[in-house]
């Protein structure tokens, strides 16, 4: 009788997945060495049975996914198969690469020139090169898979004009493309073009392409804005059929809808949105109830009412996956028929939505809920500034409610906070346009009491959701398919770090466990408000965070100490919350569960579109910034050292949230070099130090719009 493998238990495989991990990095930095999972457990300080048992599993998984090999019975070494591996390539300025390969903690270098046909982020196969006493290194063998084949650059002609490069920013690509003259359409030299890869002859040093669209001249703004969002893959208009299925929806209220809804137009109803705003995707209703509770209603467009599976407007919703707020304009996910008029809730229109309400007490206990889909009615928009002076004392329509909405919207937040979430309030920076859209003033958005107000219900909501399609009344899970908003607990070393980092500073987080490390984050937060560092601290913590994005698989949301979340509350701008509404409405009418590969192939989707809009954003943020700056080129300021690396430091000057670099060579009174523990540079004769957090006085050397970049020049020392 063959002996029956020990089954890991799934509260486990997160634990099995991290030390898998901690194999591969241990091997990969012993790559010639061969060890018995005996040595393992001591090595990885893993001696209990049940870590013995994880390890064990963990070496037989490996092997099966042919990273490892079981060299002789027991003994296991790194594979690299034939000398090879494949992964993502990852170059440097400098032209070097690394391959990165999930899983293993340590990247390998692929020296310059042997890089092959690769571009940045292309997936590829290499082979290993070991070395006595040196890190392992590789060449590039093959492209397995071209990542993208399209980029933004400027055209330079040819001294005789019959063909020319297309220079392309060199953190998107390392090399320029070779475009012939017939391939121009027509650009002429020096503009920005979007332009197609479409061969790569192997007696050439450089891809040939071909432009596919003239994006316009350098520096204007509809050039380096439609340039931003075509470095990314992000459309900027609508398809005509897309824009005509919309335009045929039906958009009427009827009596016959409205019967199979929950009608709560006659409760007293309102959104609270930025003033600028135009896409209302939430309205909130509150009324007493007779035993003194209070009936709050989280009120969601149904976008899934008008956007069925499989049409037209479905596929490109899906394709687009989420809105994209560039600093001078938004490309919707839906058309604007269907985000600014149909969907949007309005005030005084009737609208089918979806919703969450809540029987509250005065200590916002829930005592009651209900799910499904209504048909509401706004009495009146509030912008967050109106509904704010309400708060704190003006009086106005609906001062009542908008003030019990606050105090209990303030009790949900202070149980949050105890119950594990992190406070993070990040400053945006925002920019006074004038009507040719040339940026003329900055200014920052802070969060107060009106947006945590809407923030507050619109968590409890995607809370609850979420717990009412994966739990039932006793606690055990339901089995159903839904998607989820994740976010990983914090990875330790990056904890470790920041640990190390604020104590140079005075400060102290304490790590030992996870009650303790939300408590001291959150103290931290608090400690630094208003203080130089603060915003410096803020970024640093959040980086230790890992990246939220959309699963199948719960594994709960960290940062808001939720087991059970999800996004509910914003369809108008983001697919995830479509999908969440048709397995919510699949859910309460008791149809099979979902297809779970196919809900976590939209996930995915969904989670790399989101990473690719978040880009997109920061760079028309980038790019308004240097246009602010030009206007000071040549001044002084004061400014905080925001980064520190191997070339250079960044200084954010603090009245404009503006970051620029200064280079080390241009710093000509000692030879700096960066030292990784302190986050800092240090000259090495003067012992001089630019330390993360110093307050130095720079100068605003040049302002680069074409690379987004800002450089400074060294003025006088920390202060």
């Amino acid at each position: 009788m063959t002996k029956k493998k020990n089954k890991i238990p799934a509260k486990h495989t997160a634990k099995l997945r991290d030390l898998k991990r901690e194999i591969l990095s241990l091997f990969m930095k012993n790559p010639n060495k061969q060890y018995n999972y005996k040595q393992l457990s001591e090595v990885l300080n893993q001696r209990n049975p049940r870590q013995r048992e994880l390890i064990i599993q963990g070496l037989r998984e490996l092997v099966s996914e042919k990273q490892l090999l079981e060299v002789k019975t027991g003994r296991y070494q790194i594979n690299f198969e034939k000398e090879s591996l494949t992964g993502k390539i990852d170059f440097s300025q400098n032209g070097n690469a690394y391959l990165v390969v999930e899983g293993l903690e340590k990247d390998i270098f692929i020296p310059k020139g042997k890089t092959g046909k690769a571009l940045q982020n292309d997936i590829v196969k290499v082979t290993v090169h070991q070395f006595k006493n040196r890190r392992p290194e590789a060449v590039v063998i093959e492209v397995v898979e071209r990542v993208r084949t399209r980029f933004v650059g400027k055209l330079e002609y040819s001294a005789n004009k019959n063909f020319g490069f297309v220079v392309v920013n060199k953190n998107a690509i390392n090399t320029d493309i070779f475009v012939p003259k017939e391939k121009f359409k027509k650009a002429e030299d020096g503009q920005v073009v979007l332009v197609e890869l479409v061969d790569w002859p192997d007696n050439a040093d450089s891809p040939t392409g071909k432009i596919v669209e003239v994006l316009g001249n350098p520096g204007e703004n509809e050039t380096e804005i439609h340039a931003i969002l075509a470095d990314y893959g992000l459309p900027y208009e609508f398809p005509k059929e897309v824009e005509i299925e919309a335009e045929k929806l039906d958009t009427s209220i009827t009596k016959e809808e409205i019967a199979k809804r929950r009608d709560m137009r006659k409760i007293t109803t309102f959104t609270i949105d930025p003033a600028d705003a135009k896409d209302f995707d939430d309205a909130l209703s509150i009324q007493k109830l007779d035993n003194g509770n209070w009936e709050i209603g989280v009120h969601i467009a149904d976008v899934s009412h008008y956007v069925k599976p499989g049409t037209i407007l479905d596929k490109e919703a899906y394709s687009r996956a989420t809105s994209v707020y560039l600093v001078d304009r938004v490309v919707p996910m839906l058309p604007e028929i269907l985000s600014n008029n149909v969907c949007s809730l309005r005030p005084n229109e009737d609208k089918y939505t979806f919703s969450a309400v809540f029987e509250m007490d005065e200590h916002a206990r829930i005592k009651d809920q209900w799910f499904g889909r209504t048909v509401t009615h706004s009495d009146r928009r509030y912008t967050y500034e109106e509904a704010q002076e309400i708060i704190e004392g003006k009086n106005g329509d609906f001062e009542e409610e908008i003030r019990t909405l606050d105090k209990l919207a303030k009790t949900l937040r202070e149980q949050r906070l105890k119950n594990g979430a992190i406070s993070f309030d990040k400053v945006e920076v925002k920019f006074k346009l004038d009507e040719d859209k040339n940026p003329i003033g900055v200014y920052f958005k802070v969060g107060k009491d009106s947006n945590h107000l809407i923030e507050e219900f619109m968590l409890l909501a995607n809370k609850k959701v979420s717990e009412f399609v994966s739990i039932n009344k006793k606690g055990t899970p339901t089995g159903k398919t839904f998607i989820y908003r994740i976010h990983d607990d914090p990875d330790p070393t990056k904890l470790l770090s920041l640990k190390q980092f604020v104590s140079t500073l005075g400060y102290d987080i304490n790590i030992t466990n996870k009650k303790k490390t939300y408590q001291s984050i959150n103290k931290l937060l608090h400690d630094v408000k208003g203080k130089g560092e603060e915003n410096m601290i803020e970024t640093l913590a959040i980086r230790t965070m890992s990246k939220a994005k959309y699963s199948t698989e719960n594994i709960g949301h960290y940062g808001l100490a939720f087991d059970y979340y999800s996004h509910f509350t914003s369809p108008i701008r983001r697919y995830p919350d479509v999908i969440a509404h048709r397995l919510i409405q699949d859910f309460l009418d008791k149809k099979p569960s979902a297809d779970q590969n196919a809900v976590e192939e939209m996930s995915k989707h969904s989670s790399e579109m989101e990473k690719l809009a978040a880009d997109a954003e920061r760079d028309s943020i980038k790019y308004m910034q240097v246009k602010f700056m030009e206007q000071h080129v040549g001044e002084t300021f004061e400014g905080v050292i925001s980064g520190v690396t191997d070339f250079g430091i960044y200084v954010e000057i603090r009245e404009f949230g503006a970051e620029g670099l200064i280079k080390l060579r241009d710093i000509r009174d000692d030879d700096y070099r960066y030292d990784e523990k302190t986050y800092s540079v240090v000259g090495q004769r003067t012992g001089i130090q630019y330390q993360l957090g110093d307050t130095i006085q720079i100068k605003v050397a040049k302002a680069n719009l074409e690379r987004k970049q800002l450089d400074f020049e060294l003025v006088e020392s920390p202060i």
